[in-house]
């Protein structure tokens, strides 16, 4: 099977042990994987590392980073020397500006976060979130984070081609979380589409994890997913 990055696998399990046993089922099925905050203390970095360098696998380092100017440059500049493909960071101005600093020269995706596709407008109201429509408010930070130097966004794919639109997206991406095939169940997002109307929507890739890797059959999972994906 040719291999189709458009797909990223989120290794959301509980250690590296657990993230290489995944990746080793999954096979040449797969060839993009994500790596996150949960991931980073059980040796994620580590794997991230042996993902790429022994198995040449994409990744994306999903750590959401949010703090001072100057901290998160030198964060991302530790980060970049790794040679990974994408990092989250939050899509507030000034930490934008001080990821891409940081990434200097490298070929490394700064890739800012909207809004999380867990939350809905009750959960930014009870965080004194500005007011107004989640929609607007995604692609008002969209917009600025793009604007600030972001390579690319994070975004539900119920708002990819929102963002798509706005003239600040032309060549960047847009990375969809909150991805369900038909009939999966939603957990925790509440913002969600199939892989396949992601894609129309216009996200370049989309972020699968417990649908995956929930699945008695991961690498089945994964083929009915990326199947999806060719028929649109």
């Amino acid at each position: 099977m040719t291999t189709d990055d458009r797909l990223i696998v989120a290794l959301d399990v509980p250690d590296a042990l657990s993230g290489l046993a995944l990746a080793e089922q999954l096979g040449d099925a797969v060839s993009f994987y994500k790596i996150g905050l949960g991931m980073l203390t059980g040796g994620g970095l580590a794997l991230a590392n042996e993902l790429a360098d022994e198995h040449g696998k994409r990744i994306f380092l999903d750590m959401k980073l949010f703090d001072i100017g100057a901290t998160v440059e030198a964060a991302v500049r530790g980060l970049s020397q790794f040679n990974h493909d994408f990092l989250t960071v939050h899509g507030d101005p000034h930490v934008v500006r001080a990821a891409a600093e940081g990434k200097g020269g490298t070929d490394m995706k700064i890739l800012a976060v909207t809004i999380l596709t867990s939350l809905d407008r009750n959960d930014l109201d009870a965080s004194c979130i500005k007011s107004g429509d989640i929609t607007d408010l995604v692609q008002e930070r969209a917009g600025l984070a793009l604007s600030n130097g972001a390579d690319g966004v994070i975004a539900s794919p119920q708002e990819a081609a929102l963002i798509r639109a706005l003239p600040e997206a032309a060549g960047k991406l847009i990375v969809t979380p909150g991805v369900r095939p038909a009939g999966a169940e939603l957990g925790d997002q509440k913002r969600v589409t199939t892989p396949a109307q992601a894609i129309e929507n216009g996200a370049d890739h989309v972020v699968v994890g417990r649908p995956i890797w929930q699945n008695a059959d991961p690498k089945a999972a994964a083929e009915a997913v990326l199947a999806e994906l060719r028929s649109s």
